[in-house]
């Protein structure tokens, strides 16, 4: 079978598919912070909310296609700071079913690539892929040019500390 990732920016016609997505996200991510959904069935949607109305934010969404069939939606990322000095990658989400195949780190790379500067990213030691994900995804944009620490949760003193991935991709020189 062959296959295609497509990759390209949110639009507000997109939101009602990145609000499927990211149930799928925070139900992933409920096993590692303990979230629970609210009476509703939903669970924080902020940074969601954010992408779609807030000028520092941007998304981006994934699709695979497979021989020539309807994409399929497999994932998105949000950055926030582009109006700030540093990019923070908030949410980032790959469908089970499309992990392992590179799909996260295409998608991870196109989002560096997409915003170049200064970039920084949380994870939580807890998700053990995520931790190698990340360092993997910071070592393929800049090798051994970034730097790891830990940050308490802003109002979490229940959490443990955040990890957060720093570097700077450099600006393509134009043409």
């Amino acid at each position: 079978m062959t296959t295609r990732l497509m990759i390209r920016p949110t639009t507000p016609a997109d939101q009602p598919l990145l609000e499927r997505l990211w149930l799928l996200f925070r139900h992933d991510m409920s096993e590692i912070s303990g979230a629970l959904p609210d009476p509703s069935g939903q669970f924080r949607r902020e940074r969601l909310d954010a992408a779609f109305t807030d000028p520092g934010w941007r998304g981006l969404v994934a699709h695979l296609e497979a021989d020539g069939g309807a994409p399929a939606p497999v994932g998105f990322a949000l950055v926030r700071g582009l109006d700030g000095p540093a990019r923070v990658l908030s949410s980032f989400f790959v469908v089970r079913g499309a992990r392992r195949d590179g799909v996260g780190r295409r998608l991870a790379a196109h989002a560096l690539a997409s915003f170049p500067g200064r970039w920084e990213i949380a994870f939580q030691d807890a998700n053990v892929p995520a931790v190698r994900f990340w360092r993997g995804v910071a070592t393929d944009a800049v090798g051994q040019a970034w730097t790891e620490e830990h940050r308490a949760v802003p109002g979490r003193p229940d959490l443990p500390p955040d990890t957060w991935i720093c570097f700077t991709t450099a600006t393509p020189t134009p043409a």
